[in-house]
């Protein structure tokens, strides 16, 4: 276990130099550490085999060429980020500002750009494929989705994570909106037993035909 942690200690510091001094060597980080270029190396190419470290050869005037190591845009995942707080202070501007309906407009433009983004996906196919192909999207945005067909023939969907969950929180029309977003996709009645954000263990839709 001590030698996990002081391994992801390791691996956190070097991102923080690329991220601070990169691009940066193998030679150079391992100073900057002060540990050895063969265990600075093997976190190194850990990570561009996990696509958030990349490398650059650069040839110099004399002698070898230096190997400039950086970190890519998906390394940005790693480090802190205040998406949310930014959108609930916006919404509640907007709120104060202008009113709740307001605030309901920017949902439901949110929702018709998703319709017209996602329609096109559903179409020749039937309510289990949608249901599949829904899920899929969910899962794409990062809502852990999961979908089964019950015995009477009815189909739910389980969304374990919920990215918006702070702003969905504030501002329901967020989940009404993915209600309705769901039954237009899939073309059928759509009943929420469940939601995260009235604390819920997950956000739970029963899926039934029209």
């Amino acid at each position: 276990m001590k030698k996990e942690q002081e391994s992801g200690s390791t691996r956190r510091m070097i991102m923080k130099l690329l991220k601070t001094k990169g691009p940066l060597t193998i030679g150079a980080l391992a100073s900057e550490l002060e540990i050895t270029e063969m265990g600075v190396r093997r976190h190194v190419l850990q990570m561009e085999q996990e696509g958030i470290a990349k490398t650059k050869v650069v040839r110099q005037a004399m002698g070898r060429p230096l190997h400039m190591y950086s970190l890519t845009e998906l390394a940005e995942e790693y480090f802190p980020k205040n998406y949310h707080n930014l959108a609930l202070d916006l919404l509640r501007e907007l709120d104060q500002g202008s009113g709740i309906e307001a605030v309901n407009t920017l949902f439901e433009g949110r929702r018709r750009r998703m319709l017209a983004q996602y329609s096109p996906m559903m179409e020749n196919r039937n309510l289990e494929e949608r249901v599949a192909e829904l899920s899929s999207i969910q899962n794409a945005g990062g809502y852990m989705a999961e979908w089964n067909q019950a015995d009477d023939g009815s189909y739910e969907i389980r969304e374990y994570n919920c990215p918006i969950r702070q702003v969905a929180g504030q501002f329901r029309k967020a989940c009404q909106c993915e209600h309705d977003l769901f039954e237009e996709l899939l073309s059928a009645k759509v009943t929420r037993s469940e939601c995260m954000a009235e604390g819920g263990r997950c956000c739970r839709y029963s899926i039934v035909p029209i």
